[in-house]
């Protein structure tokens, strides 16, 4: 556990040192709230359910899953392919603490991300917080979220061929499944098809327990099903958390395939 948290301090001074990746991470999701929030605004009709509330919903996802499968999946590639891993896997440096210390980093970039957009939504556009049991939703959700996220991208790591392909090769994905997510357009705008395939991965479930949170009850009718199915979401997050590890012990590589 000491090592872990070493290594995680390590991660986090690492990339607090890079401001212009700082300031990316950190910003992208804000600017885009504000972007939206302010080009489409007012309420859904019969609802009382705002905007500026769906979009805060859908950023939070996009947000968690951005730290961790995206920001994660690319780091590590670009580790592999400069030859970081290779020697780390010849310390005696226990490996289980590399990975611990990744992810201890992306949940500390996750609560800041989280934190700068609550306080954006509250005093911008006036969003109430999240009361009692809501909150114990808003964690396992965005928790199982993040596990998710983090297994994912240790795996999608090893998809690139090389550093400079791995920005496109998880970018791309991910930014397919923000609009076809909820991110940007509720679910009842979309066709039919396409959110079945969203349901497939784990962002549209996070967009729809976290719209749980936000939006209440007034939100349900922004649902296809009329319903937001948290049981459902536990069951498909959890069944990510477990296929992202074994896609981890299938696919990890600590050398870059030029190495062999």
């Amino acid at each position: 556990m000491t090592v872990a948290l070493a290594r995680a301090g390590f991660e986090l001074r690492l990339f607090f040192r890079e401001r212009d990746q700082v300031v990316f991470t950190f910003s992208l999701p804000i600017v885009l709230l504000l972007l939206f929030g302010s080009i489409f605004t007012g309420e859904y009709p019969g609802t009382g359910v705002t905007v500026a509330e769906v979009y805060t919903a859908g950023m939070i996802g996009a947000a968690v899953l951005a730290v961790s499968l995206q920001n994660l999946g690319i780091s590590i590639a670009v580790e592999r392919e400069e030859g970081a891993l290779k020697r780390l896997s010849g310390t005696p440096m226990p490996k289980y603490a590399y990975f611990a210390g990744k992810v201890g980093s992306v949940l500390v970039m996750a609560l800041c991300e989280i934190a700068l957009l609550l306080a954006v939504a509250v005093l911008l556009y006036d969003i109430d917080l999240p009361r009692g049991t809501a909150w114990l939703t808003f964690a396992w959700v965005v928790f199982l979220g993040l596990t998710s996220g983090c297994l994912l991208g240790i795996a999608a790591s090893s998809l690139a061929r090389s550093a400079k392909s791995a920005g496109a090769v998880i970018t791309l994905p991910f930014l397919v499944l923000q609009f076809i997510s909820g991110v940007f357009i509720p679910f009842t705008e979309l066709p039919g098809w396409l959110t079945d395939v969203a349901a497939i991965f784990p962002l549209k479930w996070m967009c729809q327990g976290l719209r749980a949170v936000f939006l209440g009850d007034g939100g349900l009718v922004l649902q296809p099903t009329g319903s937001y199915e948290l049981a459902k979401t536990a069951l498909v997050l959890g069944a990510w958390v477990i296929g992202g590890l074994v896609l981890c012990l299938m696919t990890f590589r600590w050398k870059s395939r030029r190495d062999g």
